[in-house]
Parts: structure tokens; C-alpha cells; sequence
């Protein structure tokens, strides 16, 4: 099995669609690395995921939107393809097994909103307060080592 990981921002909101029965949330990440050339140049190289989340959990699709950072986890699917004018293309697509909210968008910054990290259980994290307190709640002492 190969697994993937990106942590990027969305390039737009989630599209939610039912295929056979189920529900597919499709969503692209946009991952970028900034780098020096070799004349000493600062560039910025950007690579686009397209995602698909197979799952009945769609109730993390209202926080999927523009701007948003995300971890995503799944198996890739590297695609080839011919481009109208001949010369050819291809593109990484990602089918996604875990999402992790990283923070809110920049909208959402902008109006105060407030950073979280989304558990693996989205459906019952969704249905609770969406404010995750920042503290510790635990003793410190109670440390496993």
C-alpha cells in the first residue's frame, strides 16, 4: 500500500455528490514550497491535489472551504492524459481516508474565528460546540513516563 500526506490550503469549497448510493466529498489542496534557484532567486512551487473523500460522514463538508488548512491522508493516483492542443499533462489525485481541520480560513480569520483540530471521528465532533478549548484539562504529573 502507498500512503500520502498533504497539508495545504483548499483552493475552493467542497463539492458534496452521491455516486452509486454514496457520498463523495471532492475538494483540491494546494501544497507550497518555497526554494532558492540556482542563481539564488526565492521562488514558490505549487502542486494541487484533487481529493476524494468517500464517506456517509458529511457533516465536515460546511468546513471545507476556500482557504482553509487541511492534513489529508489516503492512497495517491498519479494520472496521465493528452491535452487538447497534443502536448500531454497528468495530475495527482488523492483518495482520501482522513481529514484534519489545521485552522479555519482566512474569512473566518478575519472575523475572529477560532483554530481547531478535527478528531477522527468527524461526525460526533460536528454535532458538538465547535469551540475546542486551547488548556490542558489532565494533571501534568499524570505523564505516562
Amino acid at each position: 500500500m502507498i500512503k500520502m500526506q498533504v497539508i495545504g490550503h483548499l483552493g475552493k469549497d467542497c463539492v458534496v455528490n452521491t455516486v452509486n448510493g454514496k457520498s463523495v466529498i471532492n475538494f483540491t489542496v494546494a501544497h507550497s514550497e518555497k526554494y532558492k534557484d540556482s542563481q539564488g532567486v526565492l521562488q514558490t512551487k505549487t502542486i494541487w491535489v484533487d481529493c476524494a473523500y468517500w464517506t456517509d460522514r458529511t457533516a465536515i463538508s460546511p468546513y471545507l472551504q476556500k482557504g482553509t488548512q487541511v492534513f489529508v491522508e489516503g492512497q495517491p493516483e498519479a494520472r496521465s492524459f493528452q491535452r487538447n492542443d497534443g502536448t500531454p499533462g497528468s495530475s495527482l489525485s488523492l483518495r482520501v481516508r482522513e481529514v484534519q481541520l489545521l485552522g479555519s480560513s482566512k474569512a473566518e480569520n478575519s472575523l475572529g474565528g477560532a483554530s481547531y483540530q478535527q478528531p477522527n471521528n468527524a461526525s460526533s465532533a460536528m454535532s458538538g460546540n465547535s469551540n475546542v478549548p486551547n488548556e490542558i484539562t489532565e494533571p501534568v504529573d499524570d505523564l505516562p513516563f
